[in-house]
């Protein structure tokens, strides 16, 4: 199957009160990772660069090519969505211009009204072109690519402002961050997420998915929430994973230390990971 933008699936996820899982390629290991546990589970997957990765990687244009060369030489026939995290005014314009099939553009540190009008303006490039948009307000905690949000709660009317530009899945802040969750953080505000729910169609993103119980997961899919975005997980379970083979001296028997085989256990790892969190987030079977 070719890459295919998020038109239907989120919708379709938001009215069947179940989620589509979001999770973030690194490298060539990371994407065969990610499309496998798709491929294996028979259902959609959104596979995004953060502006970060991107750069690391070699460019947008070449993590699209990695992407789309991947699904065809692994012959994944599911529907595989290819998507920019967290990126600014200027990376969700190029991406646009380079193919992805969705974008986000976070606006969230941005006052307001310059937030409203960006949006608006990627919406309508993007929507031109058959791409589909996830915008953000309210701030997700942690950092992202030099952004630091300190997990504050969106403002409903903010957010209602934000969807009504036509953006196609709302991130908003309900006590979420990036990365590892302190011992004190409080969870998600539930309450926060049920006032937005009850006045916004759109399907609704939860960033930071890594690291939250299973139970307020599922609650907050079940009250709205149609994406779930996970990356910390997946590179903990490859730097574990790759540890225990080093430590087990694996990389010294043979020819352990070839990359095909050090890295396997750490790839493997990611695939488990993801078809967990596809498990969790309830996702039919395409």
């Amino acid at each position: 199957m070719s890459i295919v933008n998020g038109n239907g699936i989120f919708d379709a996820a938001r009215s069947g009160h179940y989620a589509v899982g979001a999770f973030n390629t690194n490298n060539l290991e990371w994407t065969r990772a990610i499309l496998a546990a798709a491929q294996e589970t028979n259902t959609p997957i959104l596979i995004q660069t953060s502006m970060g990765a991107a750069k690391y990687m070699g460019g947008y244009e070449l993590c699209l090519n990695l992407v789309q060369q991947t699904v065809k030489s692994m012959g994944i026939t599911v529907p595989v969505i290819m998507h920019l995290d967290h990126g600014n005014y200027e990376a969700a314009k190029e991406c646009i211009e380079v193919g992805y099939t969705s974008v986000m553009f976070d606006g969230h540190d941005l006052p307001f009204e310059e937030n409203l009008e960006k949006t608006k303006e990627i919406v309508a490039l993007a929507h031109a072109k058959g791409i589909t948009v996830e915008a953000e307000v309210g701030s997700i905690g942690g950092e992202e690519d030099g952004i630091i949000g300190a997990g504050e709660l969106a403002d409903v009317e903010e957010a209602k402002q934000i969807a009504a530009t036509g953006v196609d899945y709302l991130a908003c802040g309900i006590g979420n961050i990036h990365g590892k969750y302190p011992a004190n953080w409080t969870g998600l505000n539930f309450d926060r997420l049920k006032e937005l729910a009850e006045v916004i169609e759109t399907p609704l993103v939860l960033h930071g998915g890594s690291g939250i119980p299973k139970e307020q997961i599922q609650k907050a899919i079940a009250m709205g929430v149609s994406k779930v975005n996970v990356n910390t997980e997946c590179q903990l379970a490859f730097a574990e994973a790759t540890r225990k083979y080093i430590e087990a001296g694996k990389d010294e028997e043979g020819k352990g230390y070839d990359p095909r085989k050090l890295l396997a256990p750490g790839t493997q790892a990611i695939t488990d990971v993801v078809k967990e969190r596809i498990d969790w987030f309830g996702t039919p079977e395409a």
